[in-house]
């Protein structure tokens, strides 16, 4: 399930849901929790996204086109709209805004820390750290791995809500690949840098994270037609947070980390903001 967009028009919303039944592409239609009388259509199938897209920008152009009506009547006695719409539950909009590669990752570092907690720390620092020496190099896994670990509940706490947050935006948008591909350059490339400055003993998804700060601040200012964009108030929060890290002295902080997962994240935001087709 996936967000489309947020409308003050229920019966408008309702023509538009009609129209996409008759192409067998199934919406719905939610009362938005933020705000009264505003309402947010939900595509229930992903796979459609692309061809939602392109119908409802039609629709927006011009939604008084008289097929829209004719939808609805076409429609009536089968959709049987009410206008009276349930809340989505926390757990549908937690999966609604994450695919299988950003949930698999939370998962596993949930594992991970669950394993920590039970007495395995040294243990799975030792079988997951970043490598430290020219055998452990060629154990390939080393080099993305030490994204997985995390020391303390609001480390992992704070990291595996914005891989949430922004990693399940550029998964649903992009695809799983494109996440994949992010996760593994971003972790190798900050992992590197870190450990240049600060040795081995490192880790979480925060290097990975402002990757995705990066590629998506770059993609939603190149491509904003693509779908992808932070709000200026969260990108602000985190750059002004990448600074306070460098000069706070009460916590840990892989900051060289942080700063090369920035960089190598709005460089593959501007490559792909180049080669991504136009009509995505």
């Amino acid at each position: 399930m996936m967000r489309l967009i947020t409308i003050d028009n229920p019966r408008l919303g309702q023509a538009f849901i009609d129209y996409m039944a008759l192409k067998h592409i199934e919406i719905k239609m939610m009362p938005e929790a933020e705000a009264e009388a505003t309402f947010c259509l939900w595509l229930i199938k992903d796979e459609h996204l692309h061809e939602t897209e392109i119908e409802l920008k039609l629709f927006l152009a011009h939604p008084e086109d008289p097929k829209y009506r004719a939808a609805s009547w076409e429609t009536d006695g089968r959709q049987k709209p009410s206008f009276h719409y349930s809340s989505p539950s926390v757990l549908q909009l937690f999966y609604a805004k994450a695919g299988y590669m950003t949930l698999g990752v939370m998962l596993l570092c949930i594992v991970v820390f669950i394993l920590q907690m039970f007495g395995l720390q040294q243990t799975m620092f030792n079988l997951l750290h970043f490598p430290a020496s020219q055998s452990e190099g060629w154990q390939i896994w080393r080099w993305v791995t030490p994204a997985f670990l995390h020391f303390s509940v609001l480390h992992i706490i704070f990291n595996l809500l914005w891989w949430w947050y922004l990693g399940g935006d550029l998964e649903k948008r992009l695809g799983a690949l494109k996440l994949a591909n992010l996760l593994i350059l971003s972790s190798a490339g900050s992992g590197i840098v870190q450990y240049w400055s600060d040795g081995p003993r490192f880790g979480g998804l925060s290097g990975v994270v402002y990757a995705l700060v990066g590629f998506i601040w770059m993609i939603g200012w190149k491509r904003p037609e693509l779908g992808l964009s932070i709000q200026k108030p969260l990108l602000g929060f985190m750059l002004v947070w990448l600074v306070i890290a460098f000069v706070q002295p009460f916590m840990t902080i892989a900051n060289s980390a942080n700063v090369t997962g920035l960089l190598i994240g709005m460089g593959l935001g501007l490559y792909e903001s180049k080669r991504a087709p136009a009509n995505v």
